[in-house]
């Protein structure tokens, strides 16, 4: 891996009871060797593999303004960590899921751009057995679960001023997000939406084929098409782009795919991040509510699969042989 640490700082923020949090500072920058580079590799290698939300910073970031005095020399950078894990423990004071952790400031390049992570990661107690086979307490870094991560592309961010994508973070999934604090200390706001470029792009596939008048058969050998371009991109870290993109499908009509999606108002970015979740759904039907779970091949509906949008029921003709055989068992012992 070509990750090159150019400074590296750790604060920890511990709670002592409801209302404190202590603050516990290092006083140096941690030398880019030996375990320190691991760490850093780990962390870098499991949050590009997550996936994020994108975000730009407001004109009011006390955070932004501080990164550039250090970037311009106006403050270093173990300054500039000690001052905004300050900041960092103000901002968590306000929230009362508030709890402590290691901060880490890193600034790296890699693959030539540079980087600034900034995570708060949980420091945990494991138990080891060492070479006498006796039993001790262990304390490690939860990296793989980190979820409250920030990483600036210093690069995009300096040469790219009106970008809404230098800035990524992880969003939470329950309740009020855990990264809304996180927002708050960084002083940025949400920027490119990658869902909603990603559900953009399902609906100009849609038109694009009903425009080009294909039947029903050819419609899913164009989705499939598209999501096997999408599926690619996002296996291998890259994103999607429109002019790629429409060279794996036929030209239908008029117009490429990418000038139709660029003409009919769709407002896709020329390049944009895969969603997952999203794309699932050019190959597959999913839902689940009320205690019920449907999932099923697109190629299924009207042919193994029914929907009568009148009474919204689906009928199926032929079930898996799994779920006969529970429904078999089920039914014949009279329950």
């Amino acid at each position: 891996m070509s990750l090159d640490i150019d400074q590296l700082a750790l604060h920890q923020l511990i709670k002592r009871d409801e209302q404190n949090l202590e603050l516990v500072l290092r006083d140096t920058l941690l030398e880019p060797a030996g375990v320190v580079v691991d760490m850093m590799a780990e962390l870098h290698r499991v949050y590009s593999a997550k996936s994020k939300a994108y975000g730009l910073f407001s004109p009011e970031s006390e955070l932004a303004v501080a990164l550039q005095n250090c970037r311009k020399g106006e403050d270093d950078f173990l300054a500039f960590s000690r001052a905004a894990t300050g900041r960092l423990r103000d901002e968590l004071g306000k929230y009362p899921f508030a709890d402590g952790g290691i901060v880490l400031f890193c600034q790296y390049r890699y693959l030539a751009v540079e980087y600034l992570l900034v995570a708060v990661l949980n420091n945990l107690s494991s138990m080891r057995v060492n070479e006498q086979l006796d039993l001790s307490t262990t304390h490690y870094l939860d990296i793989n679960h980190a979820d409250i991560v920030a990483r600036i592309d210093l690069t995009e961010w300096e040469t790219n001023p009106g970008s809404k994508r230098y800035l990524t973070f992880l969003k939470g999934r329950v309740g009020r997000k855990v990264s809304d604090f996180f927002m708050d200390f960084l002083g940025a706001s949400e920027g490119l939406d990658t869902k909603a470029q990603n559900r953009g792009l399902l609906q100009a596939v849609e038109d694009y084929a009903a425009q080009g008048e294909l039947d029903k058969g050819e419609r899913q050998n164009v989705r499939q098409q598209v999501y096997t371009y999408c599926n690619e991109q996002l296996q291998s870290g890259e994103e999607i782009a429109l002019s790629a993109l429409a060279g794996e499908i036929p030209v239908l009509g008029e117009q490429n795919f990418q000038s139709f999606a660029e003409t009919q108002g769709y407002e896709l970015e020329e390049t944009f991040p895969a969603d997952r979740s999203t794309l699932k759904q050019l190959t597959k039907f999913a839902g689940s509510g009320g205690g019920l779970t449907i999932s099923f091949d697109a190629m299924l509906l009207g042919e193994r699969i029914f929907w009568d949008p009148a009474t919204d029921t689906l009928t199926i003709k032929g079930t898996p042989p799994n779920l006969r055989d529970q429904l078999q068992r089920r039914t014949s012992g009279g329950n």
